[in-house]
């Protein structure tokens, strides 16, 4: 495909939604021993397709190149494995699963979710290309396949096991670069009577909030109801539920299912379709000026940094997140705004975050130097985080937040 193409409807890309220059993968994080050697850059630059409106970047990097060796594990944020949890409990409930069903989840990391699920006494079965991620799911009684999901790939599994009950596919659509190969998948492997449960960070809000910081190499396609209702047509599925969550700061869980099931859509659908059509998402109006609006957010954070330096007082930060990487990067953070980053993830703990080079530490480092600020670069989990660091109040420190708006407190 030609990179200035739509992946999904192969038009013409020739509008910008945002140009985020030249940095490197969000995800790529350097040994200390590795410091001084060069670090590959890539463009960020994303599009709007005029005709179908998916927002995209181009797959400038293969994702055999970012996801097979991966360090993004789900189980070292409590906010998210207990929006696992209540995924589990909730879904089981509601769709009778029990110890005759199959749940296949795509993307299945170090088996989060899907130990809630086995807990309950529903059978598993997971998806995750990282070998190193996957390896943790599978120490932990999870069956894991270590491979790439596809059309191939799903034909297989159900020919070998059977089709899925269930296909849970989480914040995981938007890392791939074959749309359409991902997509057919699914409605190969999910049983005729099945269903499909899609997690994605939802497009509108990401305008709303200007949370530009979700855009990084890893994310490849950015959706909107309009969009994902879509692609899921094109290969037989029809969306019945919609769900719009806090996660991501604002997520979409869309449920669907093979077109011949004939399910009635809610009413939670028909509200987020108003949604967006009010929103004039199938226009390039909401697209326009997006750019202007988040240089004003850099050039807040450019500002409250200054005036930190300036008054001789400490910031450093919390969360080694994709999402802060593009930030930083983005905002020419170096180790002379920020000291360092923490991190409760021993994957990530002395290492250099990609671009700006800060040293990673354990949380407790922040005893240990005191800062004046916290920086909380995972902004959608500041309550979790700031309840975890509250310690820094004792010495008067604050909180920080940049998105999405900057915002000191604590």
């Amino acid at each position: 495909m030609d990179p200035l193409n739509c992946r999904l409807c192969a038009s013409p890309l020739s509008m910008t939604f945002v140009d985020l220059g030249t940095m490197p993968l969000a995800n790529a994080y350097i040994a200390s021993a590795d410091a001084g050697e060069a670090e590959p850059t890539h463009p960020l630059h994303a599009r709007v397709c005029q005709v179908c409106f998916l927002v995209q970047v181009e797959d400038v990097v293969a994702a055999e190149a970012i996801f097979t060796d991966y360090a993004y594990f789900s189980s070292y944020s409590d906010t998210w494995l207990e929006h696992a949890r209540r995924f589990a409990v909730s879904t089981t409930e509601r769709f009778g699963l029990g110890r005759n069903s199959l749940v296949v989840e795509l993307a299945s990391n170090d088996g989060y979710l899907l130990r809630y699920l086995a807990a309950l006494g529903v059978p598993v079965l997971g998806v995750e290309p990282a070998k190193n991620v996957a390896a943790v799911a599978q120490a932990a009684g999870i069956e894991t396949i270590v491979d790439f999901f596809g059309a191939e790939l799903a034909s297989n599994i159900a020919a070998d096991r059977r089709p899925a009950d269930l296909v849970v596919a989480n914040n995981v659509l938007a890392h791939v670069p074959n749309l359409n190969d991902f997509v057919a998948g699914i409605a190969r492997i999910v049983a005729p009577s099945g269903i499909v449960s899609i997690e994605v960070p939802h497009l509108l809000r990401l305008i709303e909030t200007v949370a530009f910081d979700t855009i990084y190499h890893e994310h490849f396609s950015y959706f909107s109801l309009i969009t994902l209702e879509r692609v899921l047509a094109a290969h037989g599925l029809a969306v019945f539920d919609v769900q719009e969550l806090p996660t991501h700061g604002g997520s979409l869980r869309v449920w669907s299912a093979p077109k011949r099931s004939s399910r009635t859509p809610t009413n939670r659908l028909m509200s987020v379709r108003d949604d967006e059509q009010r929103a004039g998402l199938a226009t390039i109006r909401p697209y326009e000026g997006f750019t202007a609006k988040v240089e004003q957010r850099r050039d807040d954070f450019r500002q409250f940094l200054g005036g930190a330096r300036n008054d001789g007082q400490t910031v450093v930060a919390y969360g080694a997140a994709a999402k802060g990487n593009t930030f930083l990067n983005y905002s020419g953070v170096t180790k002379a705004d920020i000291a360092y980053v923490v991190d409760r993830s021993p994957h990530k703990q002395g290492k250099l975050l990609p671009g700006s080079h800060l040293p990673i530490f354990a949380p407790v480092h922040v005893r240990d130097s005191r800062p004046n600020f916290l920086f909380i670069l995972p902004w959608n989990l500041r309550r979790e985080i700031a309840f975890q660091m509250s310690e820094i109040t004792s010495w008067g420190g604050r909180f920080v937040v940049a998105m999405p708006a900057l915002e000191v407190f604590g």
